[in-house]
């Protein structure tokens, strides 16, 4: 069992939540308000950002306290929105939000995953129908076996988590967010995620 603090109660954050309390994990989940997510941060060992990328860099480098020393996992994209309200460009370009993090929280272990799926997807991956990938970078080697863990209880299979590096390989990883529109008019608002056939 891992205590765990859920920054971000929209779909994403409330489903990551949710599924996460059924594995067993102590969570708490907290929306907008500095202080309630402050207070979880230091109570928690792993930290999860589910807030609006946009606006995450700014939330969680005033956490930065609170964050020392745990594990943060960013799920989060940071981009502009087309007039549709889906993502069309990236705010971080040749870099990525979960570098941007990893900078303004040195003593923190920042841990990029899940953000190359709908969000379904992150608790729910057998429900596709072709295995998906799930991605991880981040500096800490004890940082990613830990997300490794979180995500097996989510029913992540081993051979479906790709290791890729260091934290600046999320940059390819928050790039992918730019398929999001297109697949979404071309085929709905289905889920889906990037998958590496081999």
């Amino acid at each position: 069992m891992t205590v765990i603090a859920v920054l971000g109660n929209g779909r994403v954050g409330g489903n990551l939540a949710a599924a996460l309390t059924r594995a067993g994990h102590e969570v708490t989940a907290v929306g907008s308000s500095p202080g309630a997510a402050a207070d979880a941060a230091a109570h928690a060992r792993v930290v999860v950002n589910a807030t609006p990328g946009a606006g995450s860099l700014e939330r969680l480098a005033a956490l930065r306290e609170s964050l020392r020393g745990k594990v943060l996992v960013d799920v989060s994209n940071a981009t502009s929105d087309g007039p549709d309200g889906l993502p069309a460009g990236l705010l971080h370009p040749g870099s990525s939000l979960a570098e941007q993090l990893q900078e303004a929280l040195p003593d923190t272990h920042v841990v990029k995953t899940l953000n190359t799926m709908l969000f379904p997807v992150m608790t729910d991956p057998g429900a596709l129908a072709r295995t998906p990938t799930a991605f991880l970078s981040g500096q800490d080697a004890r940082a990613k076996q830990v997300v490794r863990g979180l995500l097996a209880d989510l029913g992540w299979h081993e051979d479906w988590i790709t290791d890729l590096g260091g934290i600046e390989t999320a940059r390819a990883t928050e790039a992918a967010i730019l398929f999001v529109p297109h697949v979404i008019r071309s085929g709905g608002f289905a889920p889906f995620a990037v998958s590496i056939a081999r």
